[in-house]
């Protein structure tokens, strides 16, 4: 395999998890009517950065360690906590993928996020890199000891199939703007390879890959569907969408390219990487899109390369 097409478990898991999985939950708030005193020892007690300000239950505002600082530098002894706070608030939403507040930290290069519930607009949690990172070290635990339990599946399963040729096939219906449901698609296709025994070396890749097509599907289009055809010694994933086309597919494919609107650049999606993305998880990649009518993204992964001797990289599909 290219020395390029490496992926690691940590890359993988932060595809697969959700920010709810690593978030803390049991968070302390601020109410817009909190004295300064009450503030300082909540900041100096729990030993934290940042406090997000609720009023009525929902989230008005973040007040920081910094704020609070420049507040009592300012020479105003009666600063409120609406006058010092931040009012213009990055959050990341608890059902996301955690791929997804990475994103936003690069992006902002803040140290926490307020976690907010998609539907009722709430705070549930915050997030910081070592919340991650705990996260992160978590799942490899778990999935360590799962991979314990399984060394009995010592060989791809299709290495016991008898018949010359076969096909398994998977089809998955994807509905644009369903940001609630993000990479289920994806996490689904990555559960049924590591049943069939799959290299996670593919594994991983493919469940990048997918992730991306979905994404794409979501952000830009009303519907799609990904078909996802197994045979003995390749798979191709097939991610077919009703939206608007791509005018320029190799301007598309430079990666940070991205015609995402402005709300969904907000929920931290659109950045450009999708296709890019795609293309180097993948052993093959084909873009057919007609502008109006919608997009086609085929891409394969090789199982063995001997079955398929005499094909270069762009051949397999």
């Amino acid at each position: 395999m290219e020395k390029d097409k490496k992926v690691t478990k940590i890359q993988e898991f932060i595809y697969e998890l959700k920010v709810n999985q690593v978030m803390a939950k049991n968070i302390v708030v601020v109410d817009k009517d909190m004295s300064l005193k009450d503030i300082r020892t909540l900041l100096r007690d729990q030993r934290i950065s940042g406090l997000p300000v609720i009023d009525d239950g929902k989230l008005i505002g973040l007040v920081s360690l910094e704020d609070f600082i420049q507040c009592l530098a300012s020479g105003k002894k009666n600063c409120t906590v609406p006058e010092m706070m931040t009012k213009k608030v990055v959050t990341v939403f608890s059902d996301s993928p955690l791929v997804e507040a990475l994103k936003k930290f690069d992006r902002f290069g803040y140290g926490r996020f307020p976690v907010i519930n998609r539907e009722t607009n709430e705070v549930v949690g915050m997030i910081t890199k070592g919340d991650i990172v705990r996260g992160l070290l978590k799942k490899l635990e778990i999935d360590y000891l799962e991979e314990e339990i399984h060394t009995y599946r010592a060989s791809h399963i299709f290495e016991d199939m008898t018949a010359q040729d076969f096909m398994l096939r998977f089809h998955y219906s994807i509905k644009g703007k369903d940001f609630k449901h993000a990479g289920e698609c994806a996490s689904d296709i990555k559960k049924t390879l590591k049943r069939l025994g799959v290299q996670p070396q593919i594994v991983r890749r493919v469940a990048i890959a997918t992730y991306e097509a979905e994404m794409n599907i979501i952000i830009y289009a009303d519907k799609g569907e990904i078909i996802a055809e197994v045979e003995r010694d390749r798979l191709i994933i097939t991610a077919k969408d009703e939206g608007p086309g791509i005018e320029d597919i190799e301007k598309a494919m430079q990666p940070g390219f991205s015609t995402a609107s402005h709300w969904v650049r907000e929920f931290g999606f659109g950045a450009g990487m999708g296709l890019p993305n795609i293309k180097n998880c993948s052993d093959g990649m084909n873009v057919k899109s007609v502008v109006g009518e919608g997009t086609v993204v085929e891409f394969c992964f090789k199982f063995n390369s001997k079955h398929i001797e005499g094909k270069d990289k762009d051949e397999c599909i």
